[in-house]
This record gives C-alpha cells, structure tokens and sequence, in this order.
C-alpha cells in the first residue's frame, strides 16, 4: 500500500453514507427474477460477496420501466416489487454491508420481444436482439424515461437501499443518446455533446431531487466504446465534467464497451464463442456461432485494464471515483487506492471468490482464482454463476 494513499479495507464515506470499506460488488446479471421480483435466489446471490467482506454489493438489473428490461426476466422498480426488496437489503444489512440499486432503461439493448413492448432508441432501426424495430424515442417518451429514473430512486429508497447507481452506459438508453454512432438525431438531443448529454444531466438531477441526501447517488458511465465513431474517452470526459458541475453524483464508476457494439471492451480475456451460441435464442445464437468472432472481438487480459483511461478522468474530476475492471486481488485493490481512486469495484472476481474481500484482509497477496475464460457470460440467460466453482 503506497504512503499516504487510504486503506481500501478502512471504512469510507460516499454521500451522506459510510461504508466498511472502499469495495464494490459490481453490477452483473443475475437472471434470478424469472418473474421480475426478487428471489430467494436473488438473496443468496447478493449475500454471498456481502458475507464475504464487499463494502456494498450492486444489485443488476433494476430498470426504471418494463420496456426499460433488457428482458422480461428482471426487476422492475414498482411497488409490487417493493416487499421483496426490502426483504434483500434487510438480508444484505444483517451482513454489515450496504447495497445500491442499479437503475436504468435499456433502451436499444432491451429485447422487444421478451418484453412485449417497443425498445426505445434515438433512431428509428432494427434491433437483432428482439427482431424488431426499435423506436425512435420523442420528447415525451424522453420525458417519461427520466421520470421514470426519479421514480425508480424514490422506491428504491421506499425498499431500504443505500445507494442507486444510474447507468450511463454500454449502449443503453441514455449512453445510446451519449453516442455518435447511434444519435444521428437533428433535434435538441443530437448533433453537438452538450446536446446529447442533455439526458444524462437530466436523468441524475431527476434522481438527486427525488432522494435528496437520504441515500447516495453514484452513476456508471462508458469511458469509451473502444471502436471507431462511438463514444470517446475526451468527450466521456467533458460529460462527467457537466455531472460534477451539476453536482447530483456522489461518485461515479468508469466502464467502457458497448453491449451492442463491442461488449468484450468491458470485459477483455477469452471469447467464450461456443458457449455464447449456445445460450443465445435462435436465430442470434446461430449468428454468433458462424459470425460472432467479428462482434465478440478480443482484447488480452490484464490486471486493471482500464486504469490507462480512468486515469485521464481521475487527473480532471475533483469527484470521488470507482475503478472497475481487473481488480482482482489485494495488489489491484492498493494499486486504485495509490492512483487516487476512492473504491474498487469487482464483477468476476466476487462471481469466483465471493469471500475474496475476508481473504485479502487475512491475506494482502490474495488473488482471485478467476482465469477470465468469460464462460460465465454466457450464463447470466440461466443463472449467473462461475463455471470453476
């Protein structure tokens, strides 16, 4: 641990919360609401990393609006699914630990046909994952979905959440707006940066008013979708400069990729392609079994392989920030603390190891077991699970 940089496993505030430590489970589907309310399964999943030692886990997905599910199978946020989520988080505090609500609308991502309603988008195109047209969202479905986010936190804190993370990123309605690639739009939510920020400014502030500071509000944004024409590190950077400014974040979680257009960004390490085939419905699973190579492109796995670009972030934002990506042991945990990152958030890893965080305190050299073989991608269409353990 460098000097003077904070003890990850120390107590740490975010908001107007305190968290035992400065560890994140990261958001990942769980495909455990096969009737989009929590589970028993759903509780289990989330009480595993909390048991073993994570600050606070992120519960994925919680979609602001039925339309908003990347499919049928997820939590909403209403007030039918209210008691079952106050069951979750009364489960995860008996831990000792905090938990956040992911909350967002998938827009072009969500699969119209699972859904039985229209997948948003800011252009009129046709969807492969629904095998629909996606519609092109107007002012007043705009208006709807950002409302919806405001609504979302209020039940969020109705549940007993202690924190909600809006996402802004990996293609879904609001990152979609954030893309060149996909916003080709002539309207105040195209052309310039400013322009199509406009909804992610609006999204967070909506949040903000409706929570004030009873829980945190943090968000996840793409750093960059690692191909030509999307989103860009230089002007993800000047959006999260508006949200600082705006000052509705408590911090923010830097990610990158595209779920539409260059998922293994995110994620880097083996392209699990036969798998993948193989839980995709027909006919996308044929698709990736003849073509996926060319979608699912590969990216060598490293330790904190998206530090390079956090780290043009963390020298320009005063915002406390959280790393995600390779973060997989007590050596990556010290390296994000000593780089001046206040958390760590951490997906495979915890899938693997969900004690890894009681580890690394017994232990600082602990290292997750994941080999990032990515063969767990293919399993959040079942349920969500390391296929080493």
């Amino acid at each position: 641990m460098a000097t003077g940089a904070p003890d990850v496993l120390a107590p740490a505030r975010l908001g107007p919360i305190t968290l035992r430590n400065r560890t994140i489970k990261a958001a990942t589907f769980e495909a455990a609401t096969p009737d989009a309310v929590v589970t028993d399964d759903l509780i289990e999943y989330h009480r595993k990393p909390a048991l073993g030692g994570v600050g606070m886990t992120t519960v994925a997905y919680c979609a602001v609006a039925p339309e908003g599910r990347t499919e049928y199978g997820q939590v909403w946020m209403r007030e039918e699914a209210v008691p079952g989520l106050r069951r979750l988080t009364d489960a995860i505090h008996d831990t000792g630990a905090a938990v956040s609500a992911q909350i967002g609308h998938a827009g072009p991502v969500a699969n119209a046909r699972s859904n039985g309603s229209r997948a948003l988008s800011p252009i009129r195109f046709f969807s492969p994952l629904g095998m629909k047209f996606a519609k092109r969202a107007t002012a007043s479905d705009i208006d709807g979905v950002v409302a919806a986010h405001a609504n979302a936190a209020r039940l969020a804190v109705e549940a007993g959440f202690d924190a909600v993370e809006i996402h802004l990123g990996h293609g879904y309605f609001i990152s979609s707006f954030l893309s060149p690639l996909f916003n080709r739009r002539h309207d105040e939510y195209g052309g310039s940066l400013s322009n199509r920020a406009k909804i992610a400014r609006a999204a967070v502030q909506a949040v903000r008013k409706s929570v004030g500071n009873r829980i945190a509000v943090t968000a996840k944004i793409t750093m960059t979708d690692g191909i030509r024409g999307g989103i860009n590190v230089e002007e993800s950077l000047q959006t999260a400069k508006w949200l600082q400014e705006d000052g509705g974040l408590d911090a923010l979680e830097l990610t990158a990729g595209s779920s539409l257009v260059n998922p293994m960004y995110l994620f880097h390490g083996e392209v699990p392609i036969r798998e993948l085939g193989k839980a995709f419905p027909k006919p996308i699973g044929w698709g990736v079994r003849l073509g996926g190579r060319s979608f699912f492109r590969h990216y060598p796995y490293r330790d904190a392989y998206l530090l390079d670009d956090a780290r043009k972030f963390r020298a320009e934002l005063d915002l406390p920030l959280i790393l995600l990506g390779g973060i997989t042991g007590g050596e990556t945990m010290d390296l994000a603390m000593a780089e001046g990152f206040e958390f760590v958030a951490m997906g495979r890893a915890l899938l693997a190891d969900p004690d890894l965080v009681n580890r690394v305190a017994a232990d600082r050299a602990t290292h997750s077991r994941c080999t990032h073989c990515n063969q767990c991608m293919a399993t959040i269409f079942s349920r969500t699970h390391c296929v080493l353990t």
